[in-house]
């Protein structure tokens, strides 16, 4: 599923919700582990989707959707909302619901036929940003690890600092 860095880590179980605080540490388990520090890349980084389906696949995790999102991608297609909240779409906690997954992990819209996302256009927030997410630009070390497993990493578009941060804090 989106959640590669369950895969780099190899977690094996879905990784409890991930977020930042204000200094831009970020939280694991209620426990802060590092902060990300956008030096490192203040030269910018290099992404371009390949649409190959790698960060639509592997360990359990959450695609976060909004309500927004969900009447978006029924509409594309073809489901009422209700119906397609249904399907594909399960509820975490109050008020925080993410895409099902198959139980190989592999994320509900990636197609078994082409390997390819079946909502790109209407894609969530979630997979829109990646991989620019804290949890991937904590450090070089976990930007490579990332890139290991990510074939559009460090090629393709140059993103500078300021588009790489507003993706990054889309998404937390």
């Amino acid at each position: 599923m989106i959640p590669v860095f369950n895969k780099i880590a190899n977690a094996g179980t879905p990784l409890p919700l991930l977020g930042t605080t204000k200094s831009n540490a970020v939280v694991y388990n209620e426990t802060m582990i590092e902060p990300v520090l956008p030096s490192w890349y203040k030269e910018g980084l290099q992404f371009e989707c390949t649409v190959c389906g790698q960060c639509c696949t592997g360990g359990s995790g959450y695609v976060w959707v909004s309500q927004e999102e969900i009447d978006s991608i029924a509409a594309q297609v073809g489901l009422t909302s209700q119906m397609f909240e249904q399907v594909f779409v399960w509820t975490v906690r109050p008020q925080k619901r993410s895409l099902k997954e198959y139980p190989n992990g592999d994320c509900v819209l990636l197609s078994d036929q082409t390997h390819r996302c079946r909502v790109y256009a209407e894609r969530p927030i979630q997979c829109r940003t990646w991989p620019f997410w804290s949890q991937n630009l904590v450090s070089p070390n976990t930007w490579k690890a990332v890139a290991a497993t990510c074939p559009g990493c460090n090629r393709g578009k140059l993103y500078t600092l300021d588009e790489i941060e507003e993706r990054r804090k889309a998404f937390e």
